[in-house]
């Protein structure tokens, strides 16, 4: 394995500081009134500096986009090693991702316009967090196959019928409108989870 030079590391190290002070803006103002000018100010560095780092203000807000998609990945990820049925993981699973998807629109909405944006543009990054989220599912759906919960052929097949039938209750601008409409949206989720469950042969 190669080993990374100084100059790497500072550079990585440049990156990461100015996304701190990006998401910071991002959080408080929300990502359409963020400038690049106030990025630089709080930094104490020119506009043009932070373009060698970048190279547009749509690679931050990808960057960023991505930082919020990534924590998310690693908590579904630590779901999916607790030692617990396949059932009972795949369930909480569905609850938690749910829950935070609307969370963020009531309660950090800058946050939720800029996945919003991603989502309504189609930004790679939010291909990529599906396929990471229908990863994670897979693993889940092949264990409950394994330990007999589940009683679908196809565990590929079945985790992207779960993220399908799931959609309405993640896609942040379903779960916003469902939210304006004064929708019970837990009671909508556990239907269509157990749905879900039926439809894996669980029980």
């Amino acid at each position: 394995m190669r080993r990374r030079t100084p100059m790497e590391i500072d550079v990585d190290l440049s990156r990461a500081r100015i996304l701190d002070v990006a998401e910071e803006h991002f959080r408080r103002i929300g990502y359409q009134k963020t400038s690049m000018a106030d990025i630089a100010s709080c930094l104490g560095m020119s506009s043009a500096n932070i373009y060698r780092f970048f190279p547009s203000r749509a690679a931050i807000n990808r960057s960023i986009c991505g930082r919020f998609f990534a924590e998310t990945a690693q908590f579904a990820d630590s779901i999916a090693r607790m030692q617990v049925p396949a059932q009972e993981k795949l369930v909480s699973l569905l609850n938690i991702l749910h829950q935070k998807r609307r969370t963020t629109f009531i309660q950090e909405k800058p946050v939720h316009d800029l996945i919003v944006a991603a989502t309504e543009d189609n930004w790679a990054i939010i291909r990529t967090h599906r396929d990471q989220l229908v990863a994670i599912i897979g693993t889940m759906v092949e264990e409950g196959i394994e330990a007999g919960e589940f009683s679908v052929d196809d565990a590929a097949q079945a985790a992207r019928s779960v993220m399908n039938a799931f959609t309405p209750f993640y896609h942040p601008v379903l779960v916003e409108q469902r939210v304006r409409n004064g929708e019970d949206t837990e009671e909508g989720l556990h239907e269509q989870i157990r749905f879900i469950l039926k439809a894996l042969g669980g029980f």
